[in-house]
């Protein structure tokens, strides 16, 4: 319940901030840098040495995956339909291929399925964030330059320097042969910034103005990231008979609304943070409600 507070007050802070103009126009800039260089790295330091690898712990990895490259095509074909800019599809891309796995994610699991399930919620939440530090960087830079063609070479650049990426690299990589966990209070301290400082973020860039002629956008964003993101999980499930809780939460993190990480990004590569950030508020609120039918759903089937 405390996260679902946070989120309004975090969101709502920042439009009134930005409202009665008590904040600098471009904080959220700055607020962004810290959350990129040194929030996001922290989380990778906090929960990936802590991952237990195994066999079948590949489900809840390969699902994540999937649902960000399905997102990938299926937004390709939408936008050559719709005839949209190649930034206006990178801006799709980012807010529904990546799904909102730790903030909404943990505490949602924690209800429905109890707190001890949450092992395998992190290895969706880890897919998902090196996904997002990928896939979803590429399809930034793709989206944020004019010609909307980029060389491989500048996107690796990109992707090396890319701060939560190496996080996520020097985290896996350092953990074998060093024991961090004398270092988790540090770590714990810095991830714990990045949900309300994301949100805050999130408020401060919020306009409302011109939302109708996005409501198309919207609408199908949220139709893939809410409900045809988890029904493809879903499927992947049965069709290779992976049930118990592995599929349970795979399905259920995939029915998370999108994460708040995308706005930052897409501000970064000057992608549309208006549709953004418009698609992580509303899907939030949404999201309370599917996935409580996706319980429903996931709990007949399993």
């Amino acid at each position: 319940m405390v996260n679902f507070v946070l989120i309004a007050v975090c969101i709502l802070a920042g439009m009134i901030f930005k409202q009665t103009k008590s904040i600098h126009p471009d904080a959220h800039k700055g607020i962004n840098t810290w959350i990129l260089y040194i929030a996001l790295p922290a989380v990778s330091f906090k929960y990936l040495p802590k991952v237990k690898w195994s066999a079948e712990m590949l489900f809840p990895i390969l699902s994540t995956l999937l649902v960000a490259v399905c997102c990938f095509f299926i937004m390709m074909f939408y936008s050559k339909y719709k005839g949209y800019s190649r930034r206006s599809r990178s801006t799709l891309e980012l807010a529904s291929g990546y799904s909102n796995t730790s903030f909404i994610g943990f505490p949602l699991i924690s209800a429905f399925y109890g707190e001890s399930l949450l092992s395998i919620a992190i290895i969706c939440d880890q897919t998902m964030f090196l996904a997002l530090s990928t896939l979803g960087i590429i399809a930034a830079v793709k989206g944020g330059s004019k010609s909307g063609k980029v060389s491989a070479k500048f996107i690796l650049k990109r992707l090396i320097t890319f701060p939560p990426l190496l996080g996520c690299v020097f985290a896996l990589g350092l953990s074998q042969f060093i024991d961090f966990s004398s270092a988790e209070p540090f770590f714990d301290k810095l991830a714990a910034t990045v949900s309300p400082l994301a949100l805050f973020s999130v408020g401060l860039q919020l306009k409302f103005n011109g939302w109708k002629k996005l409501i198309p956008q919207m609408s199908f964003s949220m139709l893939y990231k809410l409900i045809l993101a988890p029904a493809i999980v879903l499927a992947l499930a049965l069709l290779f008979n992976i049930k118990g809780n592995v599929a349970k939460i795979s399905v259920f993190e995939a029915a998370m609304p999108t994460v708040v990480t995308s706005s930052i990004i897409a501000e970064q590569f000057r992608l549309n943070t208006k549709l953004t950030n418009l698609i992580i508020g509303v899907s939030i609120i949404a999201g309370f409600v599917t996935s409580a039918i996706w319980f429903e759903i996931i709990e007949m089937v399993f």
